[in-house]
């Protein structure tokens, strides 16, 4: 998605202490305007790949399409940084852009988050451990094909033949990266990294699904949306035909999508009711 002629982005790179080691932001930022919304974005690469320059046409479409201040995370990676690195990562990230958000002519009111692949999983993650945490809000989540269930009890077989090996070769990729990530079985159903069995999903921001019709993790993602709407989750799911997995990131159609729903929900944000802190899951 090309950057509209009229629109210049000031883009910067800032190195942050990370939870296990220092980090790498990068910040998009429309010259000249004040009081922007805030969304942080999380790249996808199974929790053991990616980078910022993955996430950089992603970025590039919402700081113009929206006028936010949106900020790339390189939270650290599996195996070397397994769970809850990247998570912490994240919220370090998003109390730095609290922080510092006056002087980047931000509004610390109005933050969103967002991610693809792994990087959804880290997002929405982030979106409980905010509402726990009690220390920012966050308004407004956009998940595009995210990384969901560890269990792996929702992969959809998606061929029109029923099984094939691409099926079973994305099976195994994403095991192996959920082992890579969570090495103590337990983890595995810990609510901020899996969702999808968390009793808790109200108070959560308002959330926009994207998944692809042939993504096998479809299902997963769809599921979540009818939890959070059951948990009474302001929530819109979107499925694509044109686009996989792996493209959705940079599928101009998903990326403008995601734009307008930030538009909407940050444009009009109301800080959330903080749930109770009792009874949180440990690590």
């Amino acid at each position: 998605m090309p950057a509209k002629p009229d629109v210049v982005l000031h883009i910067e790179d800032v190195s942050i202490a990370g939870y296990a080691q220092p980090i790498m932001l990068r910040t998009y930022r429309c010259l000249g305007a004040r009081m922007l919304p805030i969304v942080l974005y999380f790249h996808g690469g199974g929790f053991c790949a990616g980078s910022l320059c993955a996430a950089d046409l992603a970025a590039r479409a919402i700081a113009t399409d929206t006028g936010a201040w949106v900020i790339t995370v390189a939270y650290s990676l599996a195996p070397l940084f397994p769970f809850p690195a990247a998570l912490e990562d994240g919220y370090l990230a998003l109390l730095w852009a609290f922080a510092n958000a006056r002087g980047h002519g931000a509004d610390k009111r109005r933050i969103g988050v967002a991610g693809h692949d792994a990087g959804g999983n880290v997002a929405t993650g982030l979106a409980s451990m905010a509402r726990d945490r009690r220390l920012v809000t966050i308004s407004a989540q956009a998940l595009l094909a995210p990384l969901l269930d560890p269990g792996m009890t929702r992969f959809f077989f998606g061929g029109v033949q029923g099984t094939s090996d691409n099926d079973q070769r994305d099976l195994s990729k994403y095991a192996r990266a959920y082992r890579a990530y969570l090495p103590n079985p337990l983890q595995r159903w810990h609510p901020y990294v899996a969702p999808l069995e968390s009793h808790r999903l109200a108070g959560l921001p308002a959330a926009f699904i994207v998944t692809a019709e042939l993504d096998p993790l479809r299902r997963e993602a769809e599921e979540y949306a009818v939890a959070l709407i059951a948990a009474g989750v302001p929530t819109e799911v979107v499925r694509h035909r044109t686009t996989t997995h792996d493209a959705m990131q940079s599928n101009p159609a998903v990326l403008a999508d995601v734009a307008a729903f930030f538009t909407r929900r940050l444009a009009r944000a109301r800080p959330l009711r903080p749930a109770p802190q009792t009874g949180l899951s440990q690590y």
